[in-house]
């Protein structure tokens, strides 16, 4: 059933339904037109035209053009037919030309070495092999003959080329010729001694590849890796020969430097990677394609080096006997040692007596303020402190201590007590001020002082702040206002359907730049349809689709042997077309295909990333009768998906509508925009238990983010 949101369907068009629903109505014909009209005036269109239509096509060709899309020269169908092949031959051929250039120049026929499409690079490799053949025969002076390699004709034909016109290619090629011969004195022709030949002036000449010694009759190679002249690629390393050179992948690198995949020669760390052969006692320095090793620097006086190498000091009151005098002791320190005279040991209260061979009393009261600003009495190996008022004196510590009346005398402070030395002093909690009997506290009215940034309420020992709406008290000191962000806030604090933009106090909501315009209630994005607008871009030869935030330019044209029967109206923007196959005369081929049909439409989804359960989004009408039992001579339809996005979005089943047959396409995957696809959808016709005929419908479908 067809769901109660699908409010119109116009026959032979494809119509929108909302946003995610199309419907397409397909017609069965029982027959083809034929072609008898098509073809009326061709001995007409092929002699004045026919010419002109493959020129055009061989010179896109030559400039590189796609060969299937060039535009129509004349509505003749044979003037399109001989653009295209003549196209393609030129395009073709160009291809093989560089493959042959590739042969000459540089000797390594790899595809990465071809610009273009695979296709392209792999016709160009195989010009380029078959010129090579032809130029190792023409080395070892064999036959250009390769008619019992049993090569194709292209091949064979560009093997023979490559064969017999190297010798020309020599002559105007700048790559292949001969290098300027150095003069020397004239040479009698008769019996030279050149060890190549003689020239007309009586000098000698080198072959190419090669250049005279100074002694005017010998040659010797040129080393063109050396020198520079070779024109190999970068990846490929060149390879002298006698008289010329070759381009050949690296298999390998200079000792030091490791082969990369990218073909190029990197430098191996051997400090790094352990493989040096540096002593304990070296440094080991990377350098390109080596390394170095360095003898460690040595340790300071008073220490050793230890066994990881490094530098530890030397205990010499350990390593040296009796290194100080008798009634000193040794103490070792960093990188040294020190000599400290031994002295009696005396106890708290005492110290040494003048000759240092007694402990006698200390007067602590004289030696030091040791009781501060009490006063003090020494007693034989100790003293006393006598304390102040707010003072007592600890044993332990020999101090006088302060007590503490906050702890000793509680309630002396209506709120805080703070202990001071000698005294105490009482204080107040916030919201609160000392009176004036300096114990109690009183409310203070702090709004008097405007803490708040904006509203303040005065309470008893406190107060609090509120703010306007659209702001929040600051998490911070609770009594500044701060702008509540409501774009940050979860959703449902605002309804933007795009964008959110916070302004102290508020928020806007704004749309994205291009394809959409904020609808009246200030929050919702609603799609701008530049085609019903006429703000497209869109040639006049192209229709105008609309999609969530843009649009495209839709171009739908017939395959060959079909002709257009439908197309949408440009007017109310529906953008499809149908084709009727329409075979020419006596074409046995295209009459015996069961293809019927071709149907272009197209379909605006926006993204699903909910996605529960399979939604209908396509349904496809049909004028065959839905058949609830299998009979033999009733025709049957089935709806095949052939071609679908990478995940397998969508599924194709068929239902029944008014007791018709009608296909529904399901999208059973969230597939998240933007993205364009196309969607191939078979029908097929089934007739005791064979396909009569088909059609196929072609759906591109443009996901919105």
């Amino acid at each position: 059933m067809i769901p109660k949101h699908l409010n119109r369907c116009l026959e032979g068009h494809t119509v929108s339904i909302g946003m995610t629903l199309w419907v397409i109505i397909l017609f069965s014909l029982p027959g083809v037109l034929r072609g008898n009209v098509l073809f009326s005036n061709f001995e007409e269109i092929r002699l004045t035209t026919v010419d002109e239509c493959c020129q055009d096509g061989r010179n896109r060709g030559d400039h590189g053009q796609d060969c299937t899309i060039i535009p129509n020269l004349s509505s003749s169908h044979m003037c399109r037919i001989a653009q295209e092949r003549c196209c393609s031959a030129a395009r073709e051929k160009l291809l093989c030309n560089n493959g042959v250039t590739m042969a000459l120049y540089q000797g390594a026929c790899e595809v990465p070495f071809f610009e273009g499409e695979p296709w392209e690079a792999k016709l160009s490799k195989i010009c380029c092999d078959c010129c090579t053949l032809g130029l190792i025969a023409t080395r070892d002076t064999l036959s250009c003959d390769f008619r019992h390699l049993y090569l194709n004709a292209e091949c064979s034909d560009t093997a023979k080329e490559c064969c017999l016109n190297k010798t020309e290619a020599s002559k105007t090629d700048p790559m292949m010729a001969d290098p300027e011969v150095t003069a020397k004195p004239p040479v009698n022709c008769t019996g030279s001694p050149c060890s190549h030949f003689c020239r007309d002036n009586g000098t000698c000449g080198c072959f190419s590849g090669f250049q005279l010694k100074d002694d005017g009759v010998n040659c010797e190679d040129i080393d063109e890796c050396v020198v520079g002249t070779h024109n190999c690629f970068q990846g490929l390393a060149c390879i002298n020969m006698e008289g010329s050179f070759l381009c050949r992948k690296r298999t390998s690198c200079e000792p030091g430097y490791e082969l990369k995949s990218d073909n190029k020669c990197q430098d191996l760390d051997e400090c790094t990677l352990g493989t040096h052969n540096c002593g304990a006692n070296f440094l080991c320095t990377n350098t390109p394609g080596s390394f170095q090793c360095s003898r460690v620097k040595t340790c300071p006086a008073g220490f050793i080096e230890d066994a990881p190498g490094s530098c530890a000091d030397i205990n010499e009151c350990v390593a040296q006997s009796s290194p100080c005098q008798r009634g000193e002791t040794c103490v070792n320190t960093d990188g040294s040692f020190d000599c400290r005279r031994n002295r009696v040991t005396c106890g708290r209260g005492y110290h040494l007596s003048q000759d240092g061979t007694r402990c006698e009393d200390m007067d602590e009261c004289e030696t030091g303020n040791v009781c501060g600003d009490h006063g003090c009495l020494n007693l034989v190996g100790t003293y006393r402190c006598e304390c102040r008022e707010g003072f007592f004196f600890n044993e332990g510590t020999k101090r006088c201590k302060d007590v503490n009346e906050c702890r000793y005398y509680q309630g002396v402070c209506a709120h805080k007590c703070e202990n001071t030395k000698g005294s105490y002093r009482c204080s107040c909690t916030s919201g609160f001020q000392l009176s004036n009997d300096g114990a109690n506290c009183d409310d203070l009215d702090e709004c008097l002082a405007r803490p708040c940034s904006q509203n303040c309420v005065n309470v008893y020992g406190s107060y609090w702040c509120h703010c306007h709406p659209g702001y929040q008290l600051s998490d911070t000191d609770g009594i500044t206002c701060e702008d509540v962000d409501e774009c940050a806030l979860p959703s449902g604090v605002h309804t933007c359907s795009y964008m959110c933009t916070n302004i102290p106090g508020s928020y806007y909501c704004s749309c994205p730049p291009d394809g959409y315009i904020l609808a009246p209630n200030g929050q919702t994005c609603q799609d701008i349809d530049e085609c019903a607008a006429g703000i497209h871009t869109c040639s006049a030869s192209d229709s105008c689709f609309n999609i969530q935030g843009g649009f495209r330019c839709l171009s739908f044209t017939c395959p060959e042997d079909f002709q257009e029967v439908a197309r949408g109206s440009k007017k109310d923007h529906l953008v499809f077309v149908r084709c009727m196959k329409h075979c020419r005369p006596h074409d046995q081929t295209c009459q015996s295909d069961l293809a019927h049909l071709i149907t272009y439409t197209s379909l605006s989804l926006p993204t699903i990333t909910d996605l529960t359960e399979p939604e209908d989004i396509i349904y496809m009408q049909t004028s065959t009768a839905f058949k609830t039992s299998p009979q033999s001579d009733a025709t049957d339809i089935f709806f095949d998906i052939i071609f679908t996005d990478a995940e397998s979005s969508f599924e194709a089943h068929k239902r029944a509508h008014q007791g018709m047959i009608m296909g529904v396409i399901q999208q059973v995957k969230p597939i998240i925009g933007p993205m364009d696809l196309v969607l191939q959808v078979a029908v097929n016709y089934v007739k005791s238990g064979l396909i009569s005929h088909y059609n196929t419908v072609f759906i591109y479908i443009f996901i919105s983010d």
